[in-house]
């Protein structure tokens, strides 16, 4: 089983998890289960991702064969753009694909409005300039406050934020009432963001590294990134402790205190992503490891958007 890190809810979250962004559906079944075999217990989901109802069918097989039960496992999903006004349908319609009656955790997957498309269709509506139809009469505070209203219901045991700066993230912890427990954000070897990291860790904010070794062929194939899998320092350290890049890479993430939720289509990488708590970098390979940062977001949603958002 992996650590966990507790949250400022009281809750535990562990500190691996499976993402299942862009897993293709009929797969999910085999991952999840093969995941949870290999001792997952934390799963990534997102109303955006299509495939909640996957992941629910997959879910509700281990809770009937006892291969797990639902307090054993940790889940997250998030709100949609689209959905800001209409938090509470988009929460229930999320509870209803994975079939479970709490989340575990509830995100705000990014800091913006967008033009409303129908509970649970989670469209990036454009305008006609081809802009990402933004909506700017919904502020992120009464969206907290919808957010909040969740956990007084019982829906949700934690809830936090996604892609938030510090500017953001600062302005949340002024108007919540329930403070975020999460703040999820790309971060890795060649993006480290530490003043971020840091700023949510010193008021009580547990940071998820998605993305967390830098996008590998994901990435590449949409956004033409490239990961620090091949940094030749990371490849070094590699040798040395007789791990693989990955599990290096990984391992960084959890001795920096974030909890990582690398995705893989692969059994074999399952494992091998699992395989990261039998060894500890030095604090100097940490400094080296600090050395490579070179600031590189590879996550681009403006691909698809029309507008840099991060500009």
């Amino acid at each position: 089983m992996a650590e966990a890190i507790t949250l400022s809810s009281g809750y535990r979250m562990p500190i691996i998890g499976l993402g299942v962004w862009r897993m293709e559906s009929k797969s999910i079944r085999d991952l999840i289960l093969s995941a949870i075999s290999i001792g997952y217990r934390h799963f990534d989901c997102a109303a955006d991702y299509q495939n909640e109802a996957e992941v629910g069918e997959a879910l509700a097989e281990t809770f009937r064969t006892g291969l797990v039960k639902r307090d054993d496992v940790f889940i997250t999903t998030k709100l949609w753009n689209s959905d800001h006004g209409h938090v509470l349908e988009a929460c229930k319609d999320s509870l209803k694909k994975l079939q479970l009656d709490y989340l575990d955790l509830y995100l705000v997957h990014f800091p913006v409005a967008t033009k409303h498309t129908g509970v649970g269709t989670t469209a990036s509506a454009l305008g006609e300039d081809g802009v990402l139809d933004i909506d700017t009469t919904i502020s992120l505070e009464t969206t907290w406050h919808a957010m909040e209203d969740l956990v007084s219901m019982g829906l949700v045991r934690s809830i936090g934020i996604s892609n938030y700066d510090i500017f953001l993230t600062r302005d949340c912890l002024a108007y919540s009432k329930i403070k975020p427990s999460v703040n999820q954000i790309e971060t890795h070897p060649y993006f480290q963001r530490e003043s971020l990291v840091k700023f949510c860790q010193k008021h009580g904010i547990c940071v998820t590294a998605h993305t967390p070794i830098g996008g590998a062929a994901a990435n590449a194939e949409w956004f033409g990134t490239i990961s620090c899998l091949d940094d030749p320092v990371i490849k070094t350290l590699a040798e040395k402790y007789n791990k693989t890049a990955a599990q290096v890479i990984l391992r960084w993430g959890t001795q920096r205190n974030t909890v990582v939720i690398p995705k893989t289509s692969k059994i074999d990488r399952l494992h091998e992503n699992f395989k990261v708590f039998d060894f500890t970098i030095s604090d100097e390979d940490m400094e080296k490891i600090k050395g490579i940062d070179r600031k590189y977001r590879t996550n681009q949603p403006a691909k698809f958007w029309g507008i840099d958002l991060y500009a």
